[in-house]
C-alpha cells in the first residue's frame, strides 16, 4: 500500500550538547547545487536535480564530466580543473566531487552561494563503510566544509538483478524528508546521508534513524586475471558470503528492513574517550 508519509522510526542516540544549526534563510528562493559521482550523464543525477526542483525553482547541477565513483573526498591539485557548460545551469567538471562543490560555490554561482547541496543519487547504497570510499558522500561533506547545509542521496539497488534501480523510491520520499530535516536545522559541521531501500515507493516501511553499519570486510577481495599477452592484472571485488545479521538501529539494518535510513554525520572524526587515554600516557 503506498505511503505518502512513510512512519518515522528513531533508532539512534541524541546528542545533548547544543550545537550552531545551518538554517535556509525564509526571505529568498532557496538556491540548490547538485551533484553526483557517478558522472553528468548518470540517470540518478537527473533524479537528484528533479527532487531539488520540488523544493526550488533556483538548482543549479554541476557534477563530475565522467564516472567518479570511490574516489572518496579526493580533491585535483596536480590537473586543471575544465569546466564546460552543457544546458542551462548545467556544468560539467573534469575532476572529482569535491572539485565540483568548490567550483559551484566558489565560481559558477559566486554572485550568491548555494543554500543546499544535495549529493547524488547514487545508483547504489552508501552506507556503512561506504561513506568512507563514496564520492557522493564527500560531495556533501565539502558542502558541510563551506558551511552550506548538505546532504547525501543513494538508492539501494542489486546490481546483479537486472533490474534497474527503483529511481521512483528517491523522488517519492526525497522531497518531505530534506524539508524536514532543513526546517529542524542541521548543525554546523554535520552532514546528512540518506539511504533509500532497494523497493518501490509503496513497499517502503518508514524512515528510520540510524547510526553508521558495518559492513563485511571478508567480503572484499582481489580478483587476478591475465590478459592476452599473459600479463597480471587485478579487481577489486566483493565475493557473495552468507548474509549476516546486520546491527540493530544501524543504516544497513533499514536498509534490510525496506526503511529509509536517514544518519547524521560529523566532519569531526576525533574519538574523544581515546583522546582521554592518550592524553594520560603523554602527560
Amino acid at each position: 500500500m503506498a505511503q505518502d508519509k512513510p512512519e518515522r522510526t528513531v533508532e539512534a542516540r541524541v546528542e545533548q550538547t547544543p550545537r550552531s544549526v545551518l538554517r535556509i534563510p525564509s526571505s529568498q528562493a532557496m538556491r540548490i547545487l547538485v551533484t553526483n559521482d557517478d558522472g553528468i550523464h548518470s540517470e540518478g543525477l537527473d533524479v537528484c536535480a528533479e527532487i531539488g526542483r520540488a523544493l526550488s525553482d533556483d538548482v543549479w547541477v554541476i557534477a563530475p564530466e565522467f564516472d567518479q565513483s570511490g574516489v572518496s573526498h579526493s580533491l585535483s591539485l596536480n590537473d586543471p580543473l575544465r569546466l564546460r557548460e552543457i544546458g542551462e545551469r548545467r556544468f560539467a567538471v573534469k575532476g572529482t566531487p569535491t572539485d565540483c562543490v568548490i567550483m559551484g560555490a566558489r565560481h559558477v554561482i559566486k554572485d550568491r552561494r548555494p543554500d543546499l547541496v544535495l549529493a547524488g543519487v547514487n545508483r547504489g547504497r552508501n552506507a556503512g563503510e561506504d561513506v568512507i570510499y563514496s564520492g557522493t558522500v564527500a560531495g556533501a561533506v565539502e558542502g558541510s566544509i563551506l558551511g552550506i547545509p548538505s546532504l547525501a542521496l543513494s538508492q539501494a539497488y542489486r546490481s546483479r538483478s537486472g533490474e534497474p534501480p527503483h529511481w521512483e523510491t528517491a523522488v517519492h520520499f526525497g522531497p518531505d524528508i530534506i524539508q524536514r530535516v532543513l526546517a529542524a536545522g542541521i548543525p554546523r559541521d554535520v552532514l546528512v546521508n540518506i539511504n533509500f531501500p532497494d523497493c518501490a515507493p509503496g513497499d517502503v516501511r518508514g524512515v528510520a534513524v540510524t547510526t553508521q553499519g558495518r559492513n563485511r570486510q571478508e567480503r572484499l577481495q582481489i580478483d587476478q586475471r591475465q590478459d592476452g599477452r599473459g600479463n597480471a592484472y587485478y579487481w577489486i571485488a566483493y565475493v557473495r558470503t552468507r548474509a549476516q545479521p546486520p546491527a540493530d538501529g544501524s543504516d544497513i539494518s533499514a536498509l534490510a528492513d525496506n526503511r529509509i535510513a536517514v544518519t547524521p554525520l560529523r566532519l569531526d572524526m576525533t574519538d574523544e574517550p581515546f583522546m582521554t587515554r592518550l592524553a594520560e600516557l603523554f602527560d
